[in-house]
């Protein structure tokens, strides 16, 4: 049976709503807590938040539930995630708990689960934990949250941590960054500054209910602007809780996971760092840096959507980079999860050593047109049992002869089938992509 609480990263939802209601946000530290101390007596678990106003309440949530069960709890009150990944893994923790909702409005909140080895949690023991949740909930729980005090010593060792892995000072370099309102707000100035470089800000005061709001991330056009207007070297901008970045180059031009990747990968394989010249990738990444790191002599294996499947792939590989085309980017000599600070760092000082700027970096990196569409569906069957989509699917692929990419999958958590289509020209991908979406909606689709 599919788990009906934990997706791909973690628990999501609207706060205060089911499943991040109180009650379920009780019975989750409650469950956590029970299976924390089968593990280990007195287990001690840290807990983070991003800017989100509801962060408090359901960090109080999943405290009670998790002392109930006899676990000690140190709050780190607003840090990155990749911040609460490293500390527990680095500390004297069991588990780590992250409450965000990475990229999403202010509304939503999230649980992700870390073990003390600094990764996600397994599939079999989230699996274990909801079982219990659910158990928990049935039987009627009263929600008892516990009062929480932040220690800011966490996040001053999560900085610390960061510092340590520079590798040059960045003295003369013009950074734009833009914090999305979010967990970053003070770390990532703070280290590009006692790095040397001439910060200018954005979106680095939040209030509960601006993050993500018109800028980080996936609004990029405010940093564009910011490294224009200020003739920055560099621009970034990171998510809600700062396990992305996507680069901006002194141009304007945007550099996604996908351009950095192909920055990273190619350093660290002149420099002996790029273990088994290897690049674990999505099946989103553009065909273009496939290609391109062909070119360079770079195996990429591509996995499904989620930094969690890249992660897993990389280590079962041995590889030393992976990432998606979001701004997830795993620099797994360092970090066990994304880390959008890390990240940029890594991006600045890389093109620092070769005396050249993103622009320069990343001319040769073909992005192939690409079209997403998305098609609500009644139900979700397997493409092979429908012969009309699987024909116009057939019909594209042939139609490429090995030039482009098609890929068709129902959303995890939605009644939808995504198609993207992926090839040299445009006008041929918008019709492909058409083509296909209108033979789900014919089969399949919701009335």
């Amino acid at each position: 049976m599919g788990k009906q609480l934990f997706g791909t990263d973690g628990i999501r939802g609207v706060a205060g709503e089911y499943p991040l209601d109180a009650a379920t946000v009780f019975a989750f530290g409650l469950a956590l807590g029970h299976d924390a101390v089968r593990v280990q007596a007195n287990p001690e678990i840290l807990i983070g938040t991003d800017t989100r106003e509801s962060g408090g309440w359901i960090a109080e949530m999943v405290a009670g539930g998790l002392r109930q069960a006899g676990a000690g709890v140190r709050y780190a009150g607003v840090i990155t995630t990749p911040g609460v990944a490293y500390l527990t893994r680095s500390g004297p923790f069991l588990a780590g708990v992250m409450i965000s909702a990475s990229h999403n409005p202010y509304r939503d909140n999230g649980l992700k689960v870390f073990g003390h080895n600094g990764f996600k949690l397994p599939d079999e023991e989230e699996a274990t934990i909801e079982q219990e949740i659910l158990r928990l909930r049935e039987s009627g729980i009263a929600p008892q949250p516990a009062a929480l005090e932040s220690d800011g010593e966490w996040a001053r060792k999560y900085l610390d941590f960061l510092l340590s892995l520079s590798t040059m000072r960045l003295d003369g370099v013009k950074l734009a960054i833009d914090c999305g309102n979010g967990a970053a707000y003070r770390l990532a100035p703070e280290l590009f500054s006692r790095l040397g470089a001439e910060v200018t800000m954005l979106c680095a005061e939040p209030n509960g209910r601006n993050i993500n709001l018109h800028c980080g991330a996936l609004h990029i056009e405010g940093l564009q602007a910011a490294v224009l207007r200020a003739g920055a070297d560099f621009g970034v901008a990171f998510d809600g809780d700062a396990d992305r970045a996507i680069m901006v180059a002194k141009s304007g031009k945007v550099v996604d996971g996908d351009s950095v990747l192909l920055v990273l990968a190619r350093a660290m394989k002149s420099s002996g760092h790029l273990k088994e010249d290897t690049v674990v990738a999505t099946v989103m990444s553009n065909l273009g840096l496939e290609k391109a790191l062909e070119s360079a002599g770079i195996r990429m294996v591509r996995m499904p959507v989620g930094d969690k499947y890249v992660l897993e792939e990389m280590v079962r590989l041995g590889a030393s980079l992976g990432g998606e085309q979001s701004g997830h980017v795993i620099l797994r000599e360092f970090a066990t999860t994304g880390d959008g600070i890390l990240t940029a760092l890594r991006t600045i000082e890389t093109a620092r050593a070769a005396g050249a700027g993103l622009d320069e970096l990343t001319a040769d990196l073909r992005v192939y047109p690409q079209k997403l569409v998305n098609v609500r569906v009644r139900e979700k069957k397997s493409l092979t049992d429908v012969p009309s989509v699987a024909r116009e699917i057939e019909h594209v692929e042939t139609a490429f002869a090995g030039r482009g990419r098609v890929l068709v999958r129902f959303s995890g958590t939605e009644p939808l089938a995504r198609v993207m289509v992926e090839g040299p020209d445009a006008q041929q991908v918008e019709t492909f992509s058409a083509r296909i979406a209108d033979a789900i909606r014919l089969a399949m689709g919701a009335p």
